[in-house]
Formats: structure tokens, C-alpha cells, sequence
């Protein structure tokens, strides 16, 4: 098996795991526990409680003391342990504690597939530019190819969707045993302090007023990328209560009409090298937020019959909205900060959306969503007791505020050349 084959099958199931689960996990709360949004909120905090903390105390043991492809494989058979034991779990209280610990071996595992994939095609003399994007892409495609699988399988609102990742990611980790070495770097050496491993210097960052305005609003653009990961599919799936679109595709399938959204990611990927070096950073994260606003808006007035169109344009917008953002600004940190400090600048970029950003997105639109938006004066079984197009409506206006705000603070002049010396061009 080639190395790239090898790096392809392990991004495939890196995301697969996730998307087995991940945009389900809502449908098989609401529908079948019938537990509350604020304690599913809390539920989806626990990625960025785990994101706070894990990915550098695990970079910190493979950097010193063990070979990263091994920590990733323990690490992702824990992960399928623990994902076997959910579908036991008896109450809110205690799935937090188990989907905290989840995260805690799966949101590390993430950035050590990237260093094993980054060092394997170093080593195999590889450009990691112009290789790794696409063997990058079949993890997006797996992301699909699970949520296809608990869709098509039925198991949306059953707690058979953590059986099916839990049994890729203990594949995955036994695969992971195979994978080429990559050893401890800094064994030994006496090189970098524990808060420069853990990206603390580049909080110096904040003292340039752009860079704390782009972090902020960063923050805030995380928050806003849990909203429909956590409520889209429980958003369609509510639709089976009501008999006119009870037996729709879109209703009876609504995970694949929700996949759309990561078709679309694939395909904007390959445009931000334009927009970027031509636009600016600002004009594109001013596009992601405009396109986060009509991701939501059309989710408001969209139905799975008559205003289908709506969804399926929806989550067209979602490529744009989350790529723009995220890899954009991803790029911008990578062109704006001191080369000694890039690497913590990229983890502290990842702590405020995937940390900060996502526990309060979750936590705030959990706790929104309970005591504003659902009635809880009626039947949740057979009745839809939220009021989705305030939701969305609610969701749309959180991020037309932010670009609002965004476009007079951020004060950043766009550098072509520089733009053209970072992004890649092929």
C-alpha cells in the first residue's frame, strides 16, 4: 500500500468517527431520550472543553516521551471504549461525563493524525503543500460517507450511531500501529518551555489591537459553527411529526440532505487561494459571516417540501461560511505572526473557536433554546414544541450583528504580495 493510500485511509476514518455521530446526535437526544436543550448544550461544550486542554498536553507527550502514531492509536481505542459504553448511559448528567471524556481522547487525535501524516511525507520526500491537501479531502469524505451510514442504516435516533463509530475508531486505532513512526522530537532537549508548549506566548499577540479584534470575532465565528452542527439534523427530523411531511425524503433522510453541507466545504476549499490573495483577509471573513447569516436565514423559511430548495441552498452557503472562516483565518495567523511563535499561534487560533468559542455557542444557544424558543406545556413526542424559525431567526441575527460590528473594527489593509507568498497557488 502506498504511503499516500495509507495517510488517505487514516483521514477517511479520523472524520468518519465523528460523523457518525455528530450530526445525529441531536435527533437520538430530543427524540428518543426526550432530554432537555440545555443540557444537550452542555453536551456539545464538552469539544471545547476538551479542545482547551488536550491537544497540548497530548502534543506535549508526543513531542517528549512517546511515538505519536502509537499515542494516536491509544488514544483512539480509549475513544471506542468509551463510545461502546454511551448507548448505556441513563440520564444528562451522566452522558457529560462520558462525552467529556470522549472528547478528551478524540479532539487530541486530530492534530496528532496531521503530525503523523506532515512527518511520514517529509520523510518520504514529499512537498506536504501540494500532497497533503488532497489526502485531507477523504476525511471530509468520510465525515460523509458515516453520516450516509447512520442515515440510510436508520440508526439517526438510535444509540446504534455510537456502536458504528466506536467500531471504526477501534479499526482506526489498531490501524494506527502500522502507520510509519514518528518519534519524539524534543526527547531529551532542553529547547522549549512548558508555556511555549502550550501556546501561551502568543497571547502577546493581543497587545496589536487587529490581532485581538481577529481573535475576538474568531471566538465568536466558533460559536456560531456549533449551532448547526448541534441542531440541523434535529431541526429536519422534527418535521416527521407533522403528517403532511412526515413520509418526505428530506424528513426520513435528513442526515444526507444535511451532507450537502461538507459537499460544499470540499468544493470552496479550492477557491479561497483566489478570494484571498484578491479580497483581503477582511473582505473574506466579512463573506463568511454574511454567508453564516443566510445559512440560517434560509434554514427559518425552508420546509422539506415546497421550501426544500432553501435547505439544499443552505447547505451550499455552509462551504463558504466555514471555510472562509476557518482556513482563511487559519492563513491569516500563519502571515501575521513572528515565525517563533507561529505554532502557538495557530493553537491559540484553534482554542478560541474550537475552546472558548464553541463551549459558550453551545452553552448560551443550549440555554436559549430551552427557556426562550420550546414550549414546554406541550407533548415533545408528537408535537414540534420549538420554535425553529425564531431560532434560526435568532442564529441569523447573531451573525449579521457580528459582521456589523466586524467591518468598522477590524482595520486590517489587505497585502496582495503577502497573500501571494502564503497561500499556496497550486
Amino acid at each position: 500500500m502506498s504511503l499516500k493510500l495509507r495517510l488517505t485511509v487514516l483521514n477517511f476514518f479520523q472524520y468518519y468517527i465523528w460523523g457518525a455521530w455528530l450530526l445525529t446526535i441531536g435527533t437520538w437526544w430530543f427524540q428518543t431520550q426526550h432530554w432537555s436543550g440545555t443540557s444537550f448544550g452542555a453536551i456539545f461544550s464538552t469539544m471545547g472543553i476538551a479542545s482547551l486542554f488536550m491537544p497540548s498536553l497530548v502534543g506535549i507527550v508526543a513531542d517528549k516521551w512517546i511515538n505519536a502514531e502509537r499515542l494516536y492509536g491509544m488514544l483512539q481505542i480509549c475513544g471506542a471504549v468509551v463510545l461502546f459504553s454511551i448507548p448505556h448511559v441513563r440520564g444528562p448528567e451522566q452522558m457529560f461525563w462520558v462525552m467529556l471524556l470522549n472528547m478528551c481522547f478524540y479532539m487530541p487525535t486530530i492534530s496528532l493524525a496531521i503530525t503523523v501524516a506532515y512527518n511520514a511525507l517529509k520523510q518520504d520526500g514529499l512537498d506536504v503543500v501540494n500532497t497533503y491537501p488532497p489526502i485531507r479531502v477523504w476525511g471530509t469524505i468520510g465525515f460523509i460517507a458515516a453520516t450516509w451510514t447512520t442515515s440510510l442504516l436508520g440508526f439517526k435516533a438510535s444509540p446504534a450511531q455510537f456502536h458504528v463509530a466506536a467500531a471504526a475508531s477501534l479499526l482506526l486505532g489498531l490501524y494506527a500501529f502500522t502507520l510509519p513512526k514518528c518519534p519524539p522530537r524534543l526527547r531529551g532537549a532542553a529547547g522549549r518551555g512548558l508555556a511555549d508548549r502550550l501556546g501561551l506566548t502568543s497571547f502577546t499577540l493581543f497587545k496589536n489591537r487587529n490581532m485581538a479584534v481577529f481573535f475576538i470575532f474568531a471566538m465568536l465565528l466558533g460559536a456560531a459553527l456549533q449551532l448547526t452542527n448541534a441542531y440541523g439534523d434535529a431541526f429536519l427530523s422534527d418535521f416527521v411529526k407533522v403528517p403532511a411531511y412526515a413520509n418526505l425524503l428530506a424528513v426520513k433522510y435528513s442526515t444526507i440532505i444535511i451532507s450537502i453541507s461538507q459537499f460544499s466545504e470540499t468544493a470552496f476549499i479550492l477557491t479561497i487561494p483566489f478570494f484571498l490573495k484578491r479580497f483581503g483577509i477582511k473582505a473574506v471573513m466579512t463573506m463568511s459571516m454574511l454567508a453564516w447569516v443566510l445559512r440560517f436565514g434560509l434554514f427559518a423559511f425552508g420546509d422539506p417540501a415546497g421550501g426544500l430548495w432553501m435547505i439544499v441552498l443552505s447547505c451550499i452557503i455552509y462551504g463558504m461560511a466555514f471555510d472562509f472562516f476557518n482556513i482563511s483565518g487559519s492563513l491569516f495567523v500563519e502571515s501575521q505572526a513572528d515565525p517563533k511563535i507561529r505554532a502557538s499561534a495557530q493553537g491559540l487560533f484553534m482554542l478560541m473557536t474550537n475552546g472558548v468559542g464553541a463551549v459558550l455557542g453551545s452553552l448560551i444557544a443550549g440555554f436559549a433554546i430551552d427557556h426562550v424558543f420550546t414550549d414546554h406545556t406541550c407533548n415533545d413526542a408528537l408535537l414540534i414544541c420549538k420554535d425553529w424559525r425564531d431560532i434560526w431567526l435568532a442564529f441569523a441575527g447573531y451573525s449579521l450583528v457580528m459582521a456589523l460590528l466586524f467591518v468598522p473594527l477590524f482595520k486590517h489593509r489587505h497585502d496582495r504580495a503577502a497573500a501571494q507568498r502564503v497561500v499556496p497557488t497550486h
